[in-house]
C-alpha cells in the first residue's frame, strides 16, 4: 500500500492519509478494507519517513501487517522500496493499491485475484462516461476526444510478483504514472477489472465531505441496554457515576462496586455486541480488585472507537431508596461525561424509588438501568 505522499492538495493539517473519516484515520479504514479479504496474506505499507509515529498510531492493531518501508522521491520509487521489501518472502501475487481510496469493495479484490490465475497484470478501472474534450493553448476546446474503449485506471493493480518486480527494476525513474504502464511498455497483457464508483481516491478538500457521505450511508443505529445490582455493606459511602456520596453503607463489589458505571458498561459492550462487562473484566481476576469503574468505562469507549462507532446518548436510571440522588445528579453527569469525553446534554441522570417494595425498597443495595444510543458504521 503506497502511503508515504504528503497530500498537498487536499489541504489537510497532516498528510491526508493520516486524516479522520468518521472518526478513524483514512489510512486505517484502508488498511481494515484490504486486510478483512480472506485471500490477502499480509499487507505492507510504504510511508514517508517523518511519519512513523503518525503511521504506528494510525495502524496499531489491524492484522496481518509487515514491518512498513520507507518511500523514495517519487510513487514509482515508493512502489519499487515495497516490492523489494517483498521479495524476500517471494510471493506470487501482489496488489498495489493508494491508501487514499479507502472504500475499495471485496468484490473487486476478488476479481483482481482470481483473474492473476491466467494473467500477468490486471487493474481495476471504470469504463469513461463522459464526453472528452482536449483544452486548446489559449483555454478553449480544441478537440472531442471519443471516449469509446477510455477507462479510468484507479487501484489496486494486481500483478504475477516476478512479473511487476522486474518491470520496475528495468524501467527508468519516473517512467509511468501508475504500474500496469511498466507492463505495457513491454507489451504484456493487462486485464481490465470493472472496479466500484465508490472507490474514488481523496485528492482534493471537497472529496472528504463525499466520503464522509459514503460513511454515513453505511451507519445504524443501534440500542444497549445495561442493568446492575450492588448490595449493601458497613461503610460511609457509596460511588455512583464515579461520585463518592456520603451514606451510611458502602457497595460490596470486586472493584469499587460502581453500580451505574457497571450498569453503563454493559450498556455499550451490548449495543456493539460484544458480550457484558464480565467478559473483559471478571470479577476472578485478582488485578480488578478495588479498581475505579471508570477504568472499564473509558475501555467501553475504547471499543467503541475501534468499532467505527460513535456513542450518541446516555440514558441512567438509578434505583434506590437512600441515598438521595438529585443533589449529586449534576456532578455525577459531569463526571460521567468526562469518562466518556461526552457532551453533558448527551447524558441523563434520574433517580426512582420502588416505593418501599423489593431488596432496593428494604435498601439492601442499589439498581441502576442504562440505555445508549449508538451510531455504528456497517461492514457493507
Amino acid at each position: 500500500m503506497v502511503a508515504g505522499g504528503r497530500g498537498v492538495r487536499a489541504q489537510t493539517d497532516i498528510p491526508k492519509q493520516y486524516a479522520c473519516l468518521g472518526g478513524r484515520p483514512i489510512l486505517r479504514r484502508t488498511l481494515e478494507a484490504i486486510a478483512a479479504h480472506p485471500q490477502i496474506d499480509a499487507v505492507l505499507c510504504v510511508i514517508g519517513e517523518p511519519d512513523l509515529a503518525a503511521y504506528a498510531d494510525a495502524s496499531a492493531g489491524v492484522p496481518k501487517l509487515l514491518p512498513p518501508v520507507t518511500g523514495g522521491r517519487s510513487r514509482q520509487a515508493s512502489v519499487r522500496a515495497g516490492l523489494e521489501a517483498l521479495a524476500a518472502k517471494a510471493p506470487q501475487k501482489v496488489l498495489i493499491h493508494d491508501a487514499a481510496r479507502p472504500f475499495i469493495s471485496h468484490k473487486t479484490l476478488t476479481a483482481l485475484l482470481e483473474t492473476l490465475d491466467h494473467a500477468e497484470g490486471a487493474i481495476a478501472a471504470l469504463p469513461v462516461a463522459d464526453t472528452l474534450k482536449r483544452q486548446s493553448t489559449a483555454g478553449g476546446i480544441d478537440a472531442t476526444v471519443p471516449r469509446d474503449g477510455l477507462w479510468r485506471a484507479a487501484t489496486p493493480q494486481g500483478f504475477r510478483f516476478e512479473t511487476i518486480l522486474n518491470a520496475h527494476r528495468s524501467a527508468e525513474p519516473d517512467a509511468a504514472t501508475d504500474d500496469a504502464a511498466l507492463l505495457e511498455a513491454e507489451n504484456i497483457h493487462v486485464a481490465l477489472i470493472p472496479d466500484d464508483p465508490r472507490n474514488f481516491k481523496i485528492t482534493y478538500k471537497e472529496d472528504f465531505a463525499l466520503a464522509e457521505s459514503l460513511i454515513a450511508a453505511t451507519r445504524e443505529t443501534r440500542t444497549g441496554f445495561g442493568f446492575d445490582v450492588h448490595a449493601f455493606e458497613p461503610g460511609d459511602a457509596v460511588i455512583l457515576g464515579g461520585v463518592t456520596i456520603p451514606h451510611s453503607a458502602k457497595l460490596k463489589g470486586h472493584s469499587d462496586a460502581d453500580v451505574v458505571l457497571h450498569a453503563l458498561c454493559d450498556a455499550i459492550f451490548g449495543g456493539l455486541a460484544l458480550g457484558d462487562i464480565g467478559t473483559f473484566f471478571p470479577p476472578s481476576d485478582e488485578k480488578w480488585r478495588g479498581a475505579p469503574s471508570d477504568l472499564f468505562a473509558k475501555a467501553a469507549m475504547a471499543k467503541v472507537a475501534a468499532a467505527g462507532a460513535t456513542l450518541v446518548h446516555v440514558d441512567l436510571t438509578i434505583i434506590a431508596e437512600a441515598p438521595k440522588i438529585g443533589p449529586h445528579r449534576d456532578a455525577m453527569r459531569e463526571r460521567i461525561a468526562d469518562i466518556l469525553s461526552l457532551e453533558g446534554d448527551r447524558i441523563s441522570v434520574k433517580a426512582t424509588t420502588t416505593e418501599g417494595l423489593g431488596f432496593t425498597g428494604r435498601r439492601e443495595g442499589i439498581a441502576c438501568q442504562a440505555v445508549v444510543t449508538l451510531s455504528v458504521e456497517r461492514d457493507s
